[in-house]
């Protein structure tokens, strides 16, 4: 610092300013530091200012998949709300794995982030102790976690309570959900199925597990779906769909039976990813506030920095039904 400094004709601070891209530098000092820089051959220390700081300004985030819309915008409004507080994200893909979710907080130690957000599938942390001690996670996802991690979730069963509301409002009678492959245990499919039996129950209609397809969580596990329950005979008027990206398969599979959306099948997804509003017809769905997660899940990280020894906490996105031409 103190030869590009001197090369450039600035103080010491100056230098500093420029290289950590504060602000009060002049357009042209920032130019003669650069060049002075690129002169001189500088290039900054890392391993020295993060044994410095104590922190790396890296947080990791994992998911399940990196090609799914979902992850896609999650990952979006996690580096703009990262950025807002000095923090660059790196992102990886767990596969859904237990492995996988392990591996990934391994590697944030190894790497020597300031934290992790996981988008958890299969890992629970109270099945492995304190194997990461102190290292800041924030658990993503839709299991039980018990107020042993800091944790945001949604509001799945109030969501697809409100999505199969909507359906036997607009006078469906016969509700398919069209969803993953287990009931069994507490995560987002059996959270979800439960919303959706607690409408049909309340509305005096039966939860018949003809209705019920449990196929996956992919686009063409709906599309599978919609032509399994035809091709069984199953009448069916309304469809609740697990996820946005399963119901774009069920919009797939009722063309596919000649059936029409909305005219012979409603249609609601989850999740209000960005495709759903171009879909044909535009897809009606459970949108909670993806920003608002991925701010409290930065957030979270920030404060066990500081507070390494506070309490977890759990957090649940606020929601809302956003009404489409699927249920037109």
């Amino acid at each position: 610092m103190s030869d590009v400094a001197r090369l450039a004709g600035v103080s010491k601070m100056t230098v500093s300013n420029v290289v950590n891209d504060r602000a009060g530098v002049s357009e042209p000092v920032r130019r003669r530091v650069l060049d002075a820089i690129k002169e001189s051959g500088y290039r900054l220390n890392v391993n020295a200012r993060t044994l410095k700081a104590g922190r790396t300004g890296v947080i990791g985030l994992a998911v399940p998949e990196v090609d799914r819309p979902y992850y896609g915008m999650l990952a979006a409004h996690v580096i703009e709300e990262a950025r807002a507080r000095g923090f660059h994200v790196a992102i990886e893909q767990t596969g859904a794995a237990a492995e996988g979710e392990a591996a990934a907080i391994a590697q944030s130690h190894k790497l020597q982030f300031d934290g992790l957000i996981l988008s958890a599938v299969a890992l629970d942390p109270r099945d492995r102790g304190q194997a990461w001690g102190d290292f800041p996670i924030v658990m993503l996802g839709e299991r039980d976690y018990g107020a042993s991690i800091d944790h945001v979730g949604m509001a799945n069963e109030a969501g697809t309570r409100a999505a199969t509301e909507h359906l036997i409002a607009r006078g469906c009678e016969r509700i398919a959900i069209v969803t993953g492959r287990s009931l069994e245990g507490v995560h987002v499919v059996s959270r979800r199925h439960r919303g959706y039996v607690e409408a049909l129950e309340a509305a005096g209609l039966a939860a018949d597990p003809a209705l019920w397809s449990l196929t996956g969580m992919h686009m063409a596990s709906g599309r599978r779906a919609v032509r399994d329950l035809h091709a069984a005979g199953v009448r069916f008027d309304g469809v609740v769909a697990v996820t946005d990206t399963v119901a774009q398969g069920v919009l797939r599979g009722l063309a596919d039976v000649g059936l029409r959306c909305p005219e012979d099948v409603r249609v609601v997804g989850f999740d209000d990813v960005p495709e759903a509003s171009y879909m044909v017809p535009s897809l009606s769905t459970v949108a909670p506030d993806h920003r608002w997660m991925a701010a409290k899940a930065v957030a979270l990280i920030a404060a066990r920095l500081d507070d390494p020894g506070r309490e977890p906490e759990e957090h649940t996105a606020p929601f809302e039904l956003v009404v489409r031409e699927s249920t037109a």
